[in-house]
Order: structure tokens, then C-alpha cells, then sequence
């Protein structure tokens, strides 16, 4: 590969989602300039707190992980502690689901930004799928105890200096680290602090930082309210996250894909992604996660369970399908069309200065 240019394909690494045809609304007709992915290279500002000899690695995994787009398709793997085997196995569950495997065959044979898990299973499977961006989960914890019996709290499992350890020794392609804050716990502030000093130890490393913050807690009334979800997003934007994943508001009475704009507004230059929740029927989800993008403006989906509950093959085009609306702009239809297999996705190649 030449010093100046890097070609970027399905079949190298997963260095993005490509760019491909766009369309405008949920239906057919032809893109509208609201909904193309105009970004570049030149488009992303590095924070101050990513050192100078750093801000083009870190313009690179972010570049790389949006596809060029400025928008993020996050495979979200971290439920194996977070809900246990809930979510893996159990009626309207496929079995392939019940091997942890299962998300790596997943990741390999989409087109994603990311994988999210945890480091054990990174550092168990990722030999066998070094094609995979991978985010590192640096912490989690499992559904057992509930807020009535102890509030939430998630402690960090590993450093970012062990991170850099094992991104050098396993040279798999980590670009980006993941943490949980549950705002509103009494511990509130411990998982604050450690949230800040992760980012900033991503950031002096130009890898991406993601903060997963969802309000919960005895003093937490409805961790859906619209305008606690809008703090929430803008808590991850002034601790200096890259991305924020945020639950999508629900209140009596209010349009969801209007009340998520407050927070989209709220996180600024922080991009907002929305948590794809338990699963549901695939239209459903795909019109849901259009009016995210193209009309409260969110930058991307955090989606697991609506992905890997799915046979091999329908795991696999649901990611494609899901690609196709946050990268490449496409409509409802034509991304039914791609998870129905009608429609072939296709990715377009380009050059990275």
C-alpha cells in the first residue's frame, strides 16, 4: 500500500462500510441532499485532547468505522454478561445464538463499523476473525441484582494501558472502547470518573471512545423521559465521548422521532446512537431506525439482539440491511429489499488519503 492512499474494501479488515446508492424517504424516490453522507477526511475535527502525531489515527478509525459516512452501524455483542443466556436462548431464539461464536460469524460476514464485546471473547475468538473492527466493552455487569435490592453500578475491568497491551499483541484491528455510566445510581460518580479518564486515555491513543449512558436508579422516575434521556446525551458530550448511546425516548402523549431531536441537540459535536432494544419485527425496526437517522438526526444504531437472535444467514443480511439505511442512505424498502436477499449489497470502494 502506497504512504498516501490506502484502498479500503469488504475484504480488508472491515475498514468500513462503503458508500453506495441513496435514497431520500422510506420510500422510492430519488436522494434528497439532507440525506447524503457529504464526509470526509477533512469533515472530522480531532479534539485537543488527541495529541497532534495522533489526530490522522484517530481520523482514521473514525472515518473507517462510519464507512465514510460520518455515521456509525455498532453490532452490539455484550449481552453474554449483561443478560446472561436471556437473550441467546429461548423460544423465538435460534439455536446458533447459544454459541458465543456465533457473534464473531456474524461480524466477519457483514458489514458493520464495529463489533462491541468483552476482551475475553475478543482475545478467545479474534485469531479466527482478524477481518473485525473491534470495540473493546470495558465493563458490564449482569442482570441479577436488581435496582430494588442495590443500585447499579459497573466497575471497569481493564486499563487503557491494558488495552494497548493486548491491541499491540493481538494486532487486531481495535480502534475503538466502550463504557457504561447509569446515571442517576449513587455511584453515579465513580463510574463518572472512571467514563472520563477511559476517554481521555482513548483519545491520547487516537482510538474512538463510546459511552453507553442510561439513566437508572431509585432516584430515576421513567429512564425514558425524553428530556432525561436529552441530559443523558449531553452528559456523554461534556465528559468528551466520541459517540453517546442513549435509549429511544417514550412518553404518553409525545412522537419519539420528535422528542429524540432535543437530544441530539443536547450531545452538540458528540454523535448520538440509539439503542436498538429487544427484538422486533424487522419492518418495524427498519422504519424506526430510518426516522432515527433522517429525522431526529441521530448518527448511527447500537443493534444485538435484533441481529443475533437470527439464524446465521438472516443475522448477517439484517446487518446489511440495517448498513444500508445508516451508511448508505437507503430508504425502508429498498433495505427490506437487502434483508430479504432481493437485493444484493453491494459496497462501493474508495480511497483513504
Amino acid at each position: 500500500m502506497g504512504s498516501g492512499q490506502t484502498a479500503v474494501s469488504a475484504l480488508n479488515r472491515r475498514q468500513s462500510n462503503k458508500l453506495g446508492s441513496r435514497v431520500s424517504e422510506k420510500g422510492k424516490k430519488p436522494a434528497d441532499r439532507r440525506y447524503q453522507m457529504d464526509f470526509s477526511m477533512s469533515a472530522i475535527r480531532a479534539p485537543l485532547d488527541v495529541p497532534q502525531e495522533l489526530r490522522m489515527e484517530y481520523t482514521r478509525n473514525l472515518f473507517t468505522m462510519t464507512g465514510g459516512s460520518g455515521r456509525l452501524m455498532l453490532f452490539a455483542g455484550d449481552q453474554k454478561i449483561e443478560h446472561l443466556n436471556d437473550d441467546f436462548h429461548g423460544p423465538g431464539i435460534s439455536p446458533d445464538d447459544n454459541d458465543p461464536e456465533h457473534l464473531f460469524r456474524i461480524a466477519s460476514g457483514a458489514e458493520i463499523g464495529c463489533f462491541a464485546t468483552q476482551m475475553g471473547l475478543i482475545a478467545r475468538f479474534g485469531e479466527d476473525y482478524p477481518d473485525v473492527n473491534y470495540l473493546i466493552k470495558l465493563n458490564s455487569k449482569t442482570n441479577l441484582v436488581k435496582t430494588g435490592q442495590a443500585e447499579p453500578f459497573s466497575g471497569r475491568f481493564y486499563s487503557m494501558e491494558q488495552v494497548d497491551r493486548f491491541r499491540k499483541s493481538s494486532a487486531l484491528s481495535i480502534p475503538a472502547v466502550g463504557y457504561t455510566i447509569y446515571a442517576g445510581s449513587e455511584y453515579e460518580a465513580h463510574m463518572l470518573h472512571e467514563a472520563a479518564q477511559i476517554i481521555y486515555g482513548a483519545h491520547k491513543r487516537g482510538m474512538i471512545a463510546i459511552i453507553w449512558i442510561y439513566p437508572r436508579g431509585e432516584a430515576v422516575k421513567d429512564e425514558h423521559d425524553p428530556h432525561l434521556i436529552a441530559g443523558a446525551a449531553g452528559l456523554g458530550a461534556a465528559l468528551g465521548a466520541d459517540f453517546v448511546k442513549v435509549n429511544y425516548p417514550k412518553k404518553d402523549g409525545v412522537d419519539s422521532k420528535d422528542a429524540f431531536k432535543e437530544a441530539v441537540q443536547a450531545a452538540g459535536r458528540c454523535k448520538v446512537l440509539c439503542a436498538g432494544g429487544s427484538s422486533v419485527d424487522v419492518k418495524l425496526f427498519l422504519e424506526r431506525l430510518w426516522e432515527q437517522i433522517f429525522i431526529s438526526g441521530a448518527s448511527g444504531n447500537a443493534t444485538g439482539r435484533n441481529i443475533h437472535q437470527k439464524r446465521l444467514k438472516e443475522a448477517i443480511q439484517m446487518c446489511n440491511a440495517i448498513s444500508a439505511i445508516v451508511v448508505n442512505g437507503a430508504g425502508v424498502e429498498e433495505a427490506l429489499e437487502v434483508y430479504t436477499g432481493r437485493k444484493e449489497f453491494k459496497v462501493k470502494e474508495y480511497n483513504m488519503p
